[in-house]
């Protein structure tokens, strides 16, 4: 009992400031959307005009629509097209002729105009627009083959053709290099929600230290041990504070996230795992720092440089896929790394638990180690 009532004390301290609020849950929903907004994997943006309202015409929009990854967008004519790829409204711009149908139809040829920024995304949006007109290409090819050797209409052979298509037994399989289940899409704000809950619960957990430290200026850890408490229980409760203070501040980013940003947190087990293990982590970092500094104002710019660079250096930044290879290594000294691992097993590749094991383990590691210095530095400060 004497355990749980230092837990409320911990808790109670930190929401009656009311700042906390805005550090522990506004500021990372705004982080979140700012960076799903700029760094978001969302589908890329083509714009077509279709000056042809014919079957094929249809047809090919929609083929192009079915690209991994691409998204349509009709516009009324060719200028305003033009102004929607000049604006980065859409990355690239497709205009169907009116009388592509007519031609295709009659064995000739047809043109289509194609546009798109100079940006890095071009030669993959041009990839899949000649997917698209090739997959055309090839039924056109096959109906004409078809109507030669049956007779009947073009439209006729195309619609069978198209039954051959969907009944046959020959399937595709995507998958990644080296034969493994191919990344699902992401969300656009998926990864930044994954990240950012890793930044702030480290950063919030070493306020810890602060907090710690204003325990011990304030006279309150002495008379805490004037009472009945052991040494133990103190410590205890303490650790649990700030352990279930950090919980709290995770499951509100999932659960804000969730309902806001519609962000997919993949397997409930595997997501709790990481969570719990990554929060003791952080619990760890902020009470040993808090017990190496005899000032909020030493303990505070320091909490805040480690939290930085560690999430910098871990991916909580930056993607780890942007990283050299060396740096990649160089990052997995930090527990923001494994995490991030985790999380990017779990949300992009549709792992579990049973997936995730080997970086839970090593979270746990890191925070055995963390909590074991936290502890015999506590007690020592404590006591003397």
């Amino acid at each position: 009992m004497r355990v749980l009532a230092i837990v409320r004390t911990e808790l109670t301290r930190v929401f009656r400031w009311r700042a906390n609020i805005f550090f522990l849950l506004i500021m990372p929903m705004g982080l979140i959307l700012l960076l799903g907004m700029a760094f978001g994997n969302s589908n890329t943006r083509v714009g077509v005009v279709k000056g042809e309202s014919g079957s094929l015409a249809r047809q090919l929009v929609a083929e192009l629509g079915l690209q991994p990854g691409l998204e349509t967008r009709s516009y009324g004519n060719k200028s305003a097209l033009e102004k929607a790829v000049e604006r980065g409204y859409v990355s690239a711009g497709l205009v169907i002729p009116g009388n592509y149908d007519r031609l295709l139809r009659t064995g000739k040829p047809a043109s289509i105009d194609y546009f798109a920024r100079p940006d890095s995304l071009a030669p993959q949006v041009r990839l899949a627009v000649e997917a698209a007109v090739s997959a055309q290409g090839s039924d056109l090819t096959a109906a004409r083959i078809f109507q030669r050797t049956r007779g009947g209409t073009l439209g006729g052979a195309l619609e069978r053709v198209s039954a051959v298509k969907v009944g046959s037994p020959v399937g595709v399989r995507l998958l990644a290099a080296g034969g493994g289940k191919y990344p699902r899409s992401r969300g656009q704000f998926q990864q930044s929600a994954s990240t950012q809950l890793l930044l702030f619960a480290f950063l919030s957990a070493l306020t810890g230290a602060v907090w710690l430290i204003e325990t011990r200026r304030l006279g309150v850890a002495r008379r805490m041990l004037s009472t009945p408490s052991s040494t133990r229980e103190i410590m205890l409760g303490i650790m649990l504070g700030r352990w279930v203070i950090t919980l709290m501040q995770s499951l509100l980013i999932v659960v804000f996230s969730w309902l806001v940003f519609s962000v997919n947190w993949g397997d409930p087990l595997g997501t709790g795992a990481i969570i719990l293990a990554f929060s003791l982590v952080a619990v760890g970092a902020g009470l040993l720092i808090g017990t190496l500094f005899a000032s909020e104002q030493q303990a505070a710019p320091v909490g805040m440089i480690v939290g930085l660079t560690f999430a910098a250096i871990g991916g909580s930044m930056a993607p780890l896929e942007t990283f050299p290879a060396t740096m990649r290594k160089i990052a997995h000294i930090t527990p923001h790394a494994w995490a991030n691992d985790a999380f990017n097993t779990l949300l992009v590749n549709g792992g579990g638990l049973s997936s995730v094991w080997l970086d839970v383990v090593v979270l746990c590691a890191y925070a055995l180690v963390l909590l074991t210095l936290a502890t015999w530095r506590l007690r020592r400060v404590l006591t003397s």
